[in-house]
């Protein structure tokens, strides 16, 4: 009941019915009203005090702290903004005051944080609450073989570093993301793409650029596919685990959005165990503010051997960040945090079926990117810049294409800051492409951003 009280006053203060400064009601007197012993609420003033909500002053009350919660994020970047692909925001007071306070009970700890360097890998407690996070979609998942990296582009430094040198191939899919690109470039990688269907990459395609371009490993993102949010299905996984199998080459598995999905299903490394290096970042269903993932390699020699490579790369991970991280999935938050974040995602997909040409674009569940085929005779470079002079940020294919691909962009629909915003974006993505290239001219631009200033209401 205590915890109950101390609660409520959270969400009221999260939704403005109480402002800093108000004072709240006597303890007895909130007893009295609610019909619950002294004591009770003596707990609950005293725990809202701890989560750093209230104030008491003896002789005058208790008063909602000044600034006792962070400000909502807002977006402020042009008049809208679909380009950078975070999760979305979603709207629990509770469960936003109960992330907050499983970062001041990390608080607790200290200098042990604040005056220590963590190890490279993570320390034992960390790696073991990786190991359970990844053991509810890969059993067998064990803290030897996990390793805590600072995010997903850290663990995938290390893992390319660790296996390929300068001049080697690595086989991609044909889209794929721009972060591979941008490691590849730095490391002197030969990137080769391999073809993809409406299922994700194709085995035999795969099988053939193994045996003719000799690559060293194969990078891929089987759920949720940046960009093209394509699920593998679990008969197209199994085939491609058995092509690796058959070459005897390591498997790259990104598994950034595969916490996202409802239904988990089995990834690349239960099927090629031996073979595959998961790197499971935790910024798109968790917090892109952590900066974490782990790595769980194929066995403990292998997760010796990257944390040797990490010790000369990427160094460690934030001690502040894997705390946090690992008391949020030891008490459950990490879970709520999950579905929330799955639960706004969907309300934003349903809007842009609503909005989009089901003609040009698939809708998947649970993400919270889409990628939008261009009607001819549009090139993705051109729907670019028409929407970025009015004001709408997206990306376009060239940013993911290894080789050829379909004119198309990528609409990241968690960018923007409210529902509002999604629907402000999207009317000017779908009014844009029932237009002419040819008709992009200082006044078209002039037209898409009093688009823009009026919303989906305005007619051209």
């Amino acid at each position: 009941m205590y915890l109950a009280i101390a609660d409520a006053i959270g969400e009221d203060i999260r939704s403005g019915q109480l402002a800093p400064g108000d004072r709240l009601p006597p303890m007895r007197a909130l007893a009295d009203w609610l019909g619950i012993d002294f004591t009770t609420v003596t707990r609950a003033y005293a725990e809202a005090a701890r989560r750093e909500l209230v104030d008491a002053e003896v002789g005058r009350g208790t008063f909602v702290r000044k600034r006792a919660l962070p400000p909502p994020r807002t977006v402020t970047v042009g008049a809208v903004e679909m380009s950078m692909n975070h999760p979305p925001a979603f709207h629990d007071p509770a469960l936003l005051e109960r992330m907050w306070q499983g970062m001041r009970d990390v608080q607790a700890r200290g200098e042990d944080l604040l005056m220590r360097y963590q190890p490279p890998g993570g320390t034992p407690y960390d790696r073991e609450v990786g190991a359970g996070w990844l053991s509810s979609h890969i059993p067998g998942a064990a803290a030897d073989r996990v390793l805590v990296t600072a995010g997903l582009q850290g663990g995938l430094h290390s893992v390319l570093s660790m296996l390929l040198s300068p001049g080697d191939t690595l086989a991609v899919e044909a889209l794929t993301y721009p972060g591979v690109r941008a490691l590849a470039a730095l490391l002197r990688l030969r990137l080769v793409p391999v073809a993809m269907d409406e299922h994700g990459v194709d085995p035999d395609a795969l099988d053939a650029v193994c045996a003719s371009e000799s690559p060293k490993a194969f990078y891929c993102m089987p759920s949720l596919h940046n960009p093209t949010a394509i699920t593998m299905p679990v008969e197209r996984r199994e085939a491609i685990a058995a092509v690796m199998k058959r070459h005897n080459l390591p498997i790259i598995e990104d598994d950034d959005y595969g916490s996202l999905p409802a239904q988990v299903l089995p990834p690349l490394a239960v099927f090629a165990p031996a073979l595959t290096y998961h790197i499971a970042g935790l910024s798109k269903c968790l917090s892109p503010s952590l900066v974490v993932a782990y790595v769980l390699t194929p066995d403990a020699w292998s997760a010796a051997r990257l944390t040797s490579v990490m010790r000369a790369t990427s160094g460690t991970v934030s001690s502040l960040s894997a705390a946090v991280t690992s008391r949020w999935i030891e008490e459950g938050t990490a879970a709520q945090v999950v579905q929330a974040i799955r639960t706004e995602a969907n309300e934003r997909l349903a809007i842009a079926s609503r909005m989009l040409p089901r003609s040009q674009v698939a809708i998947p569940k649970d993400g919270f990117h889409l990628w939008l085929r261009l009607p001819e005779p549009w090139t993705s470079g051109e729907f670019v810049g028409g929407l970025r002079n009015a004001g709408l940020g997206i990306v376009g294919r060239e940013a993911f294409s290894v080789g050829p691909s379909p004119e198309a962009v990528r609409l990241a629909l968690g960018a923007s800051g409210t529902r509002e915003q999604l629907r402000e974006g999207l009317g000017m993505v779908a009014d844009l492409m029932t237009q002419s290239p040819m008709m992009l001219s200082p006044v078209v631009g002039c037209v898409l951003s009093f688009y823009a200033l009026c919303g989906e209401g305005w007619a051209p």
